[in-house]
């Protein structure tokens, strides 16, 4: 049986291995979530906001300031290639940051530090002058942020078992999802309704200091409750070492079919996912839709997505995990299809329902399955390689809208691109064994 430390907050095998001896009860039920796995999913709360940002007010407050001195396809070229370089340094630093963090005491160590930056960079976006500082610290601060993800999701192996990661990932996107839209909103209103006599720019860096605040003190839970459980012991030499490391768990990788197929197929459909959600709004405005349309449509999303993420969980338990991201995959097929071809505001609503219904669950059932395939201890290191397969995927997708926008003057080329990558990756994970 697996028993639950109320003391420590700890999953154990047996009554035996608990240090306290009088706090142990079985393993919660499904319906209950032990102190960990509570403030670990609270951080989906926090760090969702600044999503939505992303996804939103932050490339729409960047056109208006870049379409004063260029085209507005140029803007959105330029946006997709300052996310690209944005995921394309994290994805060279992150399998190195993976390995030194797996050792003893080092993963919040890290994870704090990207925290601190990428909330100050936030901070400091607000009052961005121009166009060119805007897109520097915007770098910086999807940076930080993406790397605290790394941190994050490996934390997943510290906080339950592997039977109840599905539901407890689940959880994690499905409220992040639903509680980004309290900073979203109050900002929204704020630039809608300019109350105070504020006007539309004051308004606009209000909202990126409320979701700061937000990413920080709905943080605080996961800093106090959350521990390292598994680990490797530190060494005088961690920085070389994690270097040795590195390639090392390459060849582990590429060695088990299960965790090679499944990372490769990763690559290629989060590629298409990643990219639908950073190029939305630009790719919206580019066709017409209204900023009011889009900002609504993409709330609608989070709404869809809360109790979608959290129905993937319940079909993962019934056909099985691998089963049910196929079906997501091809969902998302059906996305880049009636995308290629949107031109009408009622087109862009119906997308923003199709996307919710699937963004949730493919996350959450990728980032809960790939923790029951890999090594505990190495956890850090093994999601390294899956963010740098993600972030290497987050730097191709709008790279390929980017290069549509410079040479065709249209992104909906690109659109139709990820299509391709959306075939490869669920030909992919259909070479991955059953568990």
């Amino acid at each position: 049986k697996i028993l639950y430390c109320k003391c420590t907050g700890v999953f154990y095998l047996d009554f035996a291995c608990c240090p306290c001896r009088k706090s142990v009860q079985e393993e919660p039920t499904m319906t209950q979530f032990s102190k960990q796995e509570k403030s670990w999913i609270l951080y989906d709360v926090a760090n969702s906001a600044f999503t939505m940002l992303v996804s939103t007010t932050i490339p729409i407050y960047f056109r208006s300031l870049a379409e004063q001195s260029v085209s507005e396809a140029t803007a959105s070229g330029i946006w997709g290639l300052a996310t690209s370089i944005a995921v394309l340094i994290l994805a060279v630093l992150s399998p190195f940051l993976g390995a030194l963090a797996d050792y003893r005491g080092m993963k919040k160590k890290i994870f704090s530090a990207f925290l601190a930056v990428g909330v100050v960079g936030l901070l400091l976006l607000s009052f961005a002058g121009s166009w060119i500082s805007y897109l520097m610290l915007f770098v910086l601060t999807r940076l930080c942020y993406s790397a605290c993800n790394i941190f994050y999701d490996s934390m997943l192996v510290d906080v339950t078992p592997d039977e109840r990661m599905d539901r407890v990932s689940s959880y994690g996107y499905a409220l992040g999802y639903i509680g980004s839209c309290i900073p979203f909103t109050i900002g929204i209103l704020l630039i809608l309704l300019r109350p105070f006599g504020l006007s539309t720019q004051s308004a606009t860096q209000i909202s990126f200091i409320i979701t700061a605040v937000w990413w920080v003190l709905l943080t605080i839970p996961l800093l106090r409750n959350v521990r390292q459980t598994h680990y490797l012991e530190r060494r005088s030499n961690q920085v070389s070492h994690a270097f040795s490391r590195v390639g090392q768990t390459l060849k582990k990788i590429r060695c088990n079919p299960s965790i090679f197929y499944f990372i490769l197929a990763y690559f290629c459909y989060i590629d298409g996912v990643y990219t639908i959600i950073s190029m939305a709004t630009t790719y919206g405005g580019e066709v017409g839709i209204s900023d009011t349309s889009m900002i609504l449509a993409l709330l609608l999303t989070q709404f869809v997505a809360f109790p979608c993420a959290i129905l993937s969980s319940k079909l993962a338990e019934k056909l099985g995990t691998l089963k049910v991201i196929r079906i997501f995959i091809l969902i998302y097929c059906g996305i880049c299809v009636f995308g290629y071809q949107l031109d009408k505001s009622w087109e862009f609503w119906v997308l923003a329902v199709v996307v919710g219904m699937a963004q949730g669950g493919i996350q959450s059932l990728s980032r809960s399955y790939y923790g029951r395939i890999i090594p505990k201890n190495e956890s850090n290191e093994y999601f390294g390689f899956f963010d740098i397969f993600g972030k290497f995927a987050d730097f191709f997708g709008p790279l390929i809208v980017s290069f549509c926008a410079f040479m065709f003057g249209t992104s909906t080329y690109g659109i139709l691109a990820l299509l391709v990558l959306f075939v490869i990756g669920y030909l992919l994970l259909r070479k991955v064994p059953e568990a």
